[in-house]
């Protein structure tokens, strides 16, 4: 990971990542050449922030033919601060399937509700994204927005 600005280390970006519990927000090129944001479910391990959706998904067919992407992890709630950056995002088609768990337990707290059913009996057909190469930046208000 490059940090290209902000005030926090590189430490302490992987430890809002780990940490925080929010969907990543991530950016892809549509066949047009025009951007497409949408929000994933996320685990942060080994230097690399990792999703998963279904295979057959136009996120895949995006990443796939255009693995540069933009990211954002932050609140919309006070006080502001997060995580942007760009990545390089890699499709693995075998380890969607057991990393769909770990998001559920990370998200939901459990595999014991309707969603979790839901999802879990689709796993088969999950695709994880990892996305690495990525230059970051992050932003802080807290000390101006808790006074």
């Amino acid at each position: 990971m490059e940090v290209i600005g902000g005030p926090w280390s590189a430490d302490a970006i992987e430890r809002y990542l780990q940490a925080v519990v929010l969907p990543i927000r991530l950016a892809s090129i549509a066949a047009d050449g025009s951007p497409v944001v949408l929000s994933l479910w996320y685990l942060y391990e080994e230097g690399s922030i990792w999703c998963a959706t279904q295979r057959s998904s136009r996120l895949v067919e995006r990443l796939e033919r255009e693995p540069r992407c933009g990211f954002e992890i932050a609140a919309d709630t006070i006080p502001y601060r997060g995580v942007r950056g760009r990545a390089q995002a890699t499709i693995d088609g075998q380890r969607g399937a057991s990393l769909l768990p770990r998001l559920i337990n990370r998200y939901l707290g459990g595999t014991d509700s309707p969603l979790a059913s839901w999802l879990l009996a689709r796993a088969e057909s999950e695709a994880a994204i990892r996305l690495d190469c990525m230059r970051v930046s992050t932003w802080d208000f807290t000390a101006r927005m808790t006074k």
